[in-house]
């Protein structure tokens, strides 16, 4: 790729695309490595083998079938990371569902959209996790769980669920527990099954995964089996796994980072998938990439942080690491560097994508020289496209900014039901527009240099703006609001809110946040809220989040974080 003249470019490759679902792809891996670790759940104390995980998963899809779900039906799975999750994943792919990835934060609110937007027929949930109490929360939008029979769940709020089923021990009025699923398949879905399997295509949804929308409602980027098997090979590529490799998951499974990048990624090549805890805990993190002499490390830069200044952290023998990705945030330089040098994480990679594009569009490789793994995204990744285009559409040279669009197989089939939404995302030659303002330089590596709409991420959530401004408008006092991103040492960005409050009303800090707490997910409510009576605007009219951004960052005494 040296010596670009255009900012295009095309990751031209020997290596095919798998042309297989993932349930044939998965009894393919299982039957060649039958005997080789597949899944570490050390909080469940669950060890499986690949010949032991396509049973479990062949058991769960036949099971699954007796709640009367069928090839393109949609059901949620709202749970922290565990064995059921993983289980989840390729049984619903080998009976054609269609899995609905909930996030462990969200509220009442979200749940209903989530749910209600896609028609899920069916939902799995855990009991509880951290502050939220998940069963509490469904009651309360589905009282009538508690009269229904299991499976036959006819709630006014959310109309298309049918069947409820409980992860671990407990047991509500309604629901199924998961471990009856697994039992209740009979020969004749067993059979059903195998059937299925050549019926499926390649092309069809899979999986939805809820990105937040500028419009303030989370939109369902609808992926295929094409779309994440083949990002998941290829990102395993870029790392060099094999099935001598074992993959420390920290990163949540309900995100691309947890079932893309680390599961899909381990599974393509036969490596073994290590999951330290139900949701990032430094600490056991440190304590499993020691005891199972972990080879790779996926994480986003916050969570590196945390391990390399944990109190502890000189006691463990992390001389297995070899690899692994930073992704999810701007990856500050020096953290990349310490990774290096402290963690034994010789090969690391930096990879950058976005939930619509399954979702990895380049990644460093382990070959790059240091310094380009530091400060740049790495190149194209296999059988993509990207180009970085001027407010015109016009193509830029090499080095100028522009906003990148990417197109090829990893390009997600659209929103669920919102054909508006799509159009505007993926233009009539194909193209996703990614929002993201970036770089390629005449080698063709990528830099990512900011975002067209003030998307703020923080500790690798992607937060819109409009979204938490949207909900604040529902408070009474509250007669306008503006939200921006401000630098943050530990999350890489926190949430500011600039408040304007109706005429003669008073209110405080801690008011707004309580306002917030239950209502939307605690990454979403603002760190810091300013009372204003006016914002900094041009003279159409617009207002101008730069300057706000600024000003909170002068008045705060806040320190701007260098990032790659």
């Amino acid at each position: 790729m040296a010596g670009l003249t255009l900012s295009y470019v095309h990751g031209a490759s020997n290596q095919p695309l798998i042309g297989k679902t993932i349930g044939q792809f998965f009894d393919a891996v299982c039957e060649r490595w039958a005997t080789r670790p597949a899944l570490v759940v050390r909080h469940q104390k669950v060890r499986l083998s690949y010949g032991e995980l396509r049973h479990a998963v062949d058991q769960l899809a036949a099971g699954l079938l007796t709640l009367g779900l069928n090839p393109g039906d949609r059901i949620g799975i709202w749970s922290p990371n565990n064995s059921e999750w993983v289980l989840t994943q390729f049984a619903t792919a080998k009976a054609g569902l269609i899995l609905v990835n909930i996030n462990p934060s969200y509220r009442i609110a979200e749940l209903e959209y989530a749910l209600n937007k896609v028609g899920c027929k069916a939902l799995i949930l855990a009991e509880r996790f951290k502050t939220s109490d998940y069963v509490g929360i469904l009651r309360e939008l589905a009282p009538e769980i508690g009269h229904a029979t299991p499976g036959k769940l006819e709630s006014a709020r959310l109309p298309a669920l049918r069947s409820v089923v409980l992860l671990g021990e407990g047991w509500h009025p309604g629901t199924f527990r998961f471990s009856e699923i697994l039992a209740r398949g009979s020969p004749a879905e067993v059979k059903r099954i195998a059937e299925l399997g050549p019926q499926l295509q390649f092309d069809q949804p899979i999986n939805i995964q809820f990105t937040s929308g500028t419009t303030g409602f989370p939109k369902g980027a609808t992926l295929s089996h094409h779309n994440i098997l083949n990002n998941g090979f290829f990102i395993g590529e870029a790392m060099r796994l094999s099935s001598e490799d074992r993959l420390c998951i920290p990163v949540p499974l309900y995100h691309c980072f947890g079932m893309v990048l680390g599961n899909l990624a381990a599974v393509t090549h036969g490596a073994c998938m290590v999951f330290p805890s139900e949701g990032f805990d430094p600490l056991a993190t440190l304590e499993a990439v020691a005891e199972e002499r972990c080879t790779a490390l996926h994480g986003v830069p916050t969570m590196f942080i945390a391990q390399l200044d944990h109190p502890d952290f000189g006691r463990f023998d992390l001389s297995t690491l070899r690899t692994g990705i930073m992704a999810g945030s701007p990856c500050p330089i020096e953290v990349m560097k310490r990774a290096v040098a402290k963690m034994n994480l010789s090969e690391i990679t930096i990879a950058y994508g976005m939930t619509e594009t399954s979702p990895v569009s380049f990644q460093s490789s382990t070959e790059d020289p240091l310094e380009r793994r530091v400060s740049t995204v790495g190149r194209i990744q296999p059988h993509l496209e990207v180009k970085i285009v001027d407010a015109e559409g016009r193509i830029v040279p090499p080095g100028m900014p522009g906003e990148l669009l990417t197109r090829g197989y990893s390009v997600m089939l659209g929103y669920w039901g919102d054909d508006e939404r799509t159009r505007e995302a993926i233009d009539a030659a194909r193209w996703m527009h990614t929002g993201d303002l970036a770089t390629i330089d005449a080698e063709g590596y990528c830099n990512i240099v900011g975002r067209i709409k003030d998307m703020v991420i923080r500790g690798g959530e992607n937060v819109y703006p409009r979204e938490i401004e949207e909900f604040l408008y529902r408070h009474p006092k509250i007669q306008d609001v503006q939200v921006i991103g401000v630098p943050d040492d530990r999350y890489g960005e926190e949430i500011c809110a600039w408040v304007k409050l109706r005429p003669g009303m008073s209110a405080s800090e801690d008011e707004i946040k309580a306002f917030c707490r239950d209502q939307i997910a605690h990454y979403k409510v603002p760190r810091y809220v300013r009372f204003v009576d006016e914002f900094p605007m041009t003279v159409t009219g617009k207002i101008q989040k730069f300057i706000m951004r600024e000003q909170t960052i002068s008045d705060l005494g806040l320190k701007v974080v260098k990032t790659a």
